[in-house]
């Protein structure tokens, strides 16, 4: 028993040469959380600091209303566009026609602007959403064709409800249907 305790307090107690070995290859995730905790808690205490300061002056309360402004209305701005393009789909196309014409290298300047805020991510997904715009405005004359098509179905038209000759739907459109709500109550009040 002796010897196996030995060979196993080599390989797994204080000295363990297992472990040792395998760090060399792998990182030891308890120290590395350890590690990551020490400099999450570092970078807190950082940014803590920089708070600590009271702002004293109108301008800095200004200013930390400007920083906060980009994302709110960029947001709000797209969720504008997405109202306008149901409402007012023509004003809507002519905007995007323009923004197509927008040269390349002004695409380029406002994704590093936006990517300051928002991070490098942007330019990417910027340049992918232009040419997903291009894409789009190639379906906007069905759309308006499917728009003026639903016009024509509304039923305050004159002949919405024309029967177009068919003589079994004239003769179902002037028969009455039961209806079972009043044929309840009439017979609750014969009662």
């Amino acid at each position: 028993m002796g010897l196996i305790e030995r060979v196993f307090q080599v390989m797994f107690g204080g000295g363990n040469v297992v472990r040792e070995t395998a760090e060399v290859f792998r990182e030891n995730a308890e120290a590395g959380a350890a590690r990551g905790a020490t400099v999450q808690m570092q970078a807190m205490r950082q940014y803590g600091e920089e708070f600590a300061v009271p702002r004293q002056g109108g301008f800095d309360r200004f200013m930390d209303g400007v920083n906060r402004l980009p994302r709110p209305l960029l947001a709000l701005g797209t969720l504008g566009l997405f109202v306008s393009a149901m409402v007012e789909p023509l004003w809507f196309s002519q905007r995007m026609q323009g923004i197509a014409l927008a040269p390349e290298p002004l695409w380029w300047l406002l994704g590093v602007i936006v990517s300051f805020y928002f991070g490098a991510r942007h330019q990417v997904k910027s340049q992918q959403f232009q040419c997903e715009i291009v894409g789009t405005m190639t379906a906007v004359p069905q759309v308006m064709e499917n728009i003026k098509a639903l016009k024509t179905l509304r039923a305050q038209d004159v002949g919405a409800a024309n029967t177009s000759g068919d003589t079994r739907l004239g003769v179902a459109s002037i028969l009455p249907d039961g209806n079972a709500a009043l044929e309840a109550w009439q017979r609750i009040r014969k009662i």
